[in-house]
């Protein structure tokens, strides 16, 4: 078993989940969440433009705020603008929610793009839920992970874009929010646990301890 020759705190556990979690609802379950609400008691249109509206004011706010804006909320803020023109020039449900299914496919392909670079795409995400010290960011062999377990999540990508795709073509959009929705988090909680497990072994090999909360007083 290698010696451990390294330590690294990390922030204490409800800093971590909450770091972690207000980007998840801020770029995904707030904006769907106010589109069905609205798309029930109001309309469709009424909908597509409350969940823009959610994305837009998050950025806005963190703008005026001076506050670092996530990866996560920009990307999916693009791909939301480019969904709402889809969906109110069209009015179709179905080509509105087609589309966060393509991009599945789409966002597989860019993990698997940046690979080669210092820093992959994956790795500039992973800030957004849990910053790491540049003791660690900037090892070697945790690059290598992150180059790696670019090609695990180009894979739940994969799965995650052609379940949310059969399901579609069958359900009504109720069913498919509801289904898609746990069936997505559920294949990306299985990526979730499987990249710890990978890490945490990435890091031992180095003899590298990962610990939660400040370090101890002298």
């Amino acid at each position: 078993m290698p010696e451990h020759r390294m330590t690294i705190h990390l922030p204490p556990l409800g800093s971590l989940l909450r770091q972690a979690g207000r980007p998840l609802l801020e770029s995904t379950l707030i904006p769907l969440g106010l589109f069905w609400i609205l798309f029930n008691h109001v309309g469709f249109d009424a909908g597509l433009f409350a969940a823009l509206g959610w994305s837009a004011a998050a950025i806005c706010s963190r703008l005026v705020l001076r506050k670092r804006l996530p990866a996560i909320l920009l990307i999916s803020t693009a791909l939301l603008v480019v969904r709402t023109v889809v969906g109110y020039w069209s009015g179709s449900a179905f080509l509105y929610f087609i589309q966060p299914t393509a991009q599945n496919f789409v966002f597989a392909l860019m993990l698997l793009l940046t690979i080669g670079f210092d820093r992959p795409l994956l790795a500039k995400l992973a800030d957004d839920f849990c910053v790491f010290p540049e003791a660690l960011t900037g090892h070697p062999r945790i690059k290598h992970f992150f180059r790696r377990v670019s090609v695990l999540w180009a894979m739940v990508f994969l799965v995650n874009g052609a379940t949310t795709l059969a399901v579609l073509a069958t359900q009504t959009v109720g069913d498919y929010l509801m289904v898609s929705t746990a069936g997505s988090y559920t294949v990306v909680a299985m990526g979730i646990g499987l990249s710890l497990w990978w890490f945490h072994r990435s890091l031992a090999g180095e003899g590298i301890r990962l610990r939660i909360g400040a370090p101890a007083a002298a």
